[in-house]
């Protein structure tokens, strides 16, 4: 990870059923952020058009091609590019999350946790394993939306060396209090910087409030959306992780012996 790392969370309203309405959308918004000399980009969940339930395997069947796009202008743009999207594989559709480095696939993972509540698990299959990337801004770990209710997901990725948690999200009213209280603690407890980009406007009967984030190692909110279309852009100071865990010890003061099979 570089010493200091220009980051940015792309909040947008994503246009329901419409990928090229929206990879237009974001193409216009990397370039407006890497002119202001930004490496990393967060985009929301299924950004290419939202839940779309009823056409979930026409859309997911589209995503190689938005994948193409996008790494093609990630590479213009010399950037790394992570949001997610409905990946088709034997007869399965996932909410998957791609990672792009500088126009390469580096890594992609599949949201670990349904949000049964309103019928996810109906609809897509949950992945099985977690992601931590290397990347050239970094060690990137990866996770979605609900997945954000798991404390024991983001440990697991803390351990494993990720230094920059990136989750895309579509979370709706009224659970902004959550959402902030959340993305808060996973920082504060891991010591490291997270980027929680939420989308806005309507889709169907769901009101998306934005409010999408970035945080520093000790929490500390360094740019913070309103509720319609923003770029957010901050910088992450690789020294003030460092800096963070040499004053507090938590990886060090843990006890792992007692927690048992937690983890």
């Amino acid at each position: 990870m570089k010493e200091k790392l220009k980051v940015a969370a792309v909040q947008f309203s994503i246009t329901f059923g419409e990928i090229d309405r929206n990879l237009v959308k974001v193409e216009a918004a990397l370039d407006r952020v890497a002119k202001q000399g930004v490496k990393l980009a967060v985009l929301p969940e299924m950004w290419s058009a939202g839940y779309d339930y009823k056409r979930l395997a026409r859309h997911a069947a589209e995503t190689p091609r938005v994948i193409e796009a996008l790494c093609r202008h990630a590479a213009e743009l010399k950037l790394v590019v992570v949001g997610s999207l409905p990946e088709q594989d034997g007869g399965k559709i996932y909410n998957t999350a791609y990672v792009i480095d500088q126009g390469e696939l580096v890594g992609s993972y599949r949201k670990l946790h349904m949000f049964s509540t309103m019928g996810e698990d109906r609809f897509l299959s949950p992945g099985n394993s977690t992601l931590v990337v290397s990347t050239s801004v970094g060690r990137l770990g990866i996770a979605i939306c609900y997945d954000l209710r798991f404390p024991e997901l983001f440990r697991k990725m803390a351990l494993e060396g990720a230094e920059i948690i990136c989750l895309p999200a579509e979370w709706p009213k009224p659970r902004q209090e959550p959402w902030r209280t959340l993305l808060r603690a996973r920082a504060m407890e891991n010591q490291l910087f997270v980027i929680g980009t939420n989308c806005c406007g309507v889709q169907g009967k769901l009101d998306f409030f934005g409010m999408s984030l970035l945080l520093s190692v000790r929490g500390e909110v360094l740019a913070e959306g309103g509720d319609s279309d923003v770029e957010l852009i901050a910088t992450f100071d690789y020294q003030e992780m460092v800096d963070c865990r040499a004053q507090i010890r938590c990886y060090d003061d843990r006890r792992p012996e007692v927690y048992g099979k937690l983890l």
